[in-house]
């Protein structure tokens, strides 16, 4: 079964608070907010929003698919939608496709480079804090290596073929960089660092 960082993420939260999940599967900046499911988000009265977009942006998606300057502009409506509803924005550049690059062993040549840039820049200009996970996510892949990745990535069917699904996350996934995310989330917004169980959680893996 194939997922995100979301359910990982939610395993490492205090009972003090509560995270709601809206993220769904093959939506896109523009897709998320047609079908009105930005709208249910919005209405949740949230404090914090988490926002990550750009698998479903790229090219060859139809009804998904955006040009940069839609992706670019969506995001900033995102942004500027949850300061007037008086929370914060919190932005996440797209965790990597394990895209292992054909001429350089061991290196990930990642799709999504220019989602993660665009995201960041917004985020600089905007002054929202950024969780920069397509860095991050290529630094754990490469330091883990092909054959290890293989560990957290679901299978798919292709053409009546199982084959891996090098951009989901099956349940050993999830834990890895839904901790990750955690991790740089408290990092950026230090006064959400109580509502995590972070070092607990480290020290009895470490056991």
């Amino acid at each position: 079964m194939s997922s995100g960082w979301s359910a990982g993420f939610k395993k490492l939260l205090t009972q003090r608070v509560e995270c709601t999940n809206l993220a769904a599967n093959g939506r896109s900046t523009m897709s998320f907010m047609k079908e009105g499911r930005w709208t249910n988000a919005l209405a949740l009265k949230a404090d914090y929003y988490l926002i990550q977009f750009g698998h479903n942006n790229e090219p060859g998606k139809p009804g998904r698919s955006t040009d940069m300057p839609t992706f670019v502009s969506d995001i900033k409506k995102y942004v500027e939608d949850v300061q007037r509803a008086g929370a914060k924005p919190i932005l996440l550049t797209p965790l990597t496709r394990r895209q292992w690059d054909k001429t350089e062993r061991g290196r990930i040549k990642s799709s999504l480079a220019p989602y993660a840039e665009e995201v960041k820049r917004i985020g600089a200009e905007q002054k929202v804090p950024v969780i920069d996970l397509h860095s991050r996510s290529i630094e754990v892949c490469e330091k883990l290596g092909r054959e290890k990745c293989l560990e957290f990535s679901p299978m798919k069917v292709v053409d009546g073929t199982n084959t891996v699904d090098n951009t989901h996350l099956n349940e050993k996934g999830s834990v890895l960089f839904g901790r990750v995310v955690a991790e740089e989330l408290v990092k950026v917004v230090p006064e959400l660092k109580p509502y995590f169980r972070l070092e607990a959680d480290a020290s009895r893996d470490a056991q």
